[in-house]
């Protein structure tokens, strides 16, 4: 690894200059970066404009020495200091997960970079759009038994680092800047848990397009939500109120903590074909850690695989031509329907987290005494999170969201966080099933 120093923060400028458009002065940048972290000059590079990198830069870049690579650095407000993802990519390792590891890496804030050998796999995110694109189911079978034998692999190295957590420990991990520092706002203590961070920056104050309804934030965030002729029990506010206490570290700290790469989603995977039997291999471990609460480890990995699809978060422009959606408010209800459902392909997914990966860890969690009668009030709120704080869901907001895509979001959210008053839904039903026996549900 070669951990370069400097003062110049180039890989802030690119970030810059990425955010303004200027997409070829930034590979200016880069490429000026990428030779200093390498110590060869970097010529070909070019950076990728894929929908799924949300809060990340990435591309490839051909060095004079004739290798290629993959280069990536987080593009993420407040990430001021060094992610140590080389190292965590070496835990992972040693502990067998299937991670690639980078074989340049530049820790100093501002210039934070990593580089990989340039594999010419795909990323199963990509594979996975194309067959629901393409309708092509004939080839579904091969890549669910491709994420079955994954979400396996992951749990047999997952349940060996199962122990008992600390405050501390567990409040060190990078992963709760997915869940809690996107809630928070340390900066302005009077600002409540749940409503700081990026809940304050997109929602709290705003005007909600949601479409043919037009909402203040105020309005909004106290309505009571029916979705496709269910009640659900809670509202926007409560939900993220109830995140900002039951996601905080030391509420997480008794629950069994692992070793996990904590935001291994199939854009972050690659479908490597170089052995006889495809196997899934994760990248990006910028979250990873030892102690991180089992109950957070595979909720990125089970919301972006499964309920962001098809297309409605990384391709809001499409909602329209994809989904019919209508809202009605009336009095304090929210009235939402539309016609989005999992894929054959995600529902498959859903099916094998649970069975493979969810099911046997809540299972030894029970056994050892570390599952919470609330359990499934964390999980919840955590795939309440993963939308909602991933990226603006606002119309008109940050993230090119759409009336459409704001309202069908919004929903979908609601009804991963909050519990039908009577009637059941697809993802209750999961969340039964993968139910210890015995405990409450």
């Amino acid at each position: 690894m070669s951990n370069m120093t400097g003062s110049e923060p180039l890989a802030a400028q690119a970030r810059q200059l990425v955010q303004a458009g200027k997409w070829q002065q930034a590979a200016d940048v880069l490429r000026q970066l990428i030779g200093e972290v390498t110590g060869v000059t970097a010529g070909q590079l070019t950076i990728n404009r894929d929908q799924y990198s949300l809060n990340s830069l990435n591309g490839t870049v051909t060095l004079d020495d004739g290798r290629a690579l993959f280069f990536k650095y987080h593009n993420e407000e407040g990430e001021d200091k060094t992610i140590e993802e080389y190292y965590n990519a070496e835990l992972l390792r040693e502990n067998g997960f299937r991670v690639d590891v980078p074989v340049y890496a530049c820790g100093e804030p501002g210039r934070q970079i990593l580089m990989y050998t340039l594999r010419h796999d795909r990323r199963m995110a990509d594979i996975c759009r194309d067959i629901e694109q393409q309708q092509a189911w004939d080839q579904e079978a091969e890549i669910e038994e491709a994420q079955r034998r994954a979400d396996r692999d992951i749990l047999i190295h997952t349940l060996p680092t199962l122990k008992p957590g600390s405050v501390s420990a567990v409040a060190a991990e990078p992963i709760h800047q997915l869940f809690y520092h996107r809630l928070i706002s340390p900066e302005n203590p009077e600002i409540t848990a749940g409503f700081g961070g990026r809940v304050a920056r997109f929602y709290v104050g705003k005007t909600f397009r949601l479409e043919d309804e037009e909402l203040e934030w105020q309005t909004l965030s106290n309505l009571r939500w029916v979705i496709n002729g269910v009640t659900y029990q809670h509202s926007l506010r409560q939900l993220f109120s109830e995140a900002g206490i039951r996601l905080a570290p030391a509420a997480l700290a008794d629950h069994g903590v692992v070793i996990a790469h904590g935001d291994a989603h199939n854009a972050n995977v690659w479908y490597d074909t170089t052995e006889e039997i495809p196997q899934l291999v994760s990248f990006d471990p910028a979250f990873a850690g030892r102690h991180i609460p089992a109950l957070l480890a595979e909720i990125k990995a089970t919301f972006h695989n499964i309920f962001a699809h098809p297309l409605w978060l990384y391709e809001p422009s499409r909602c329209g031509e994809l989904y019919k959606v209508t809202v009605m408010r009336r009095g304090d209800t929210l009235y939402v329907n539309h016609n989005w459902q999992l894929t054959p392909l995600r529902t498959a997914f859903l099916r094998d987290k649970g069975e493979e990966y969810w099911q046997p860890l809540l299972a030894q969690l029970a056994r050892r005494g570390w599952l919470p009668p609330h359990w499934q009030r964390i999980f919840r709120l955590a795939m309440f999170c993963c939308p909602t704080l991933v990226l603006d869901l606002r119309a008109g907001g940050f993230s090119g969201h759409t009336p459409a895509s704001s309202a069908l979001g919004l929903a979908i959210a609601m009804m991963l966080g909050s519990e039908p008053v009577e009637d059941t839904d697809e993802f209750s039903d999961w969340l039964a099933g993968i139910s210890p026996a015995g405990k409450p549900l």
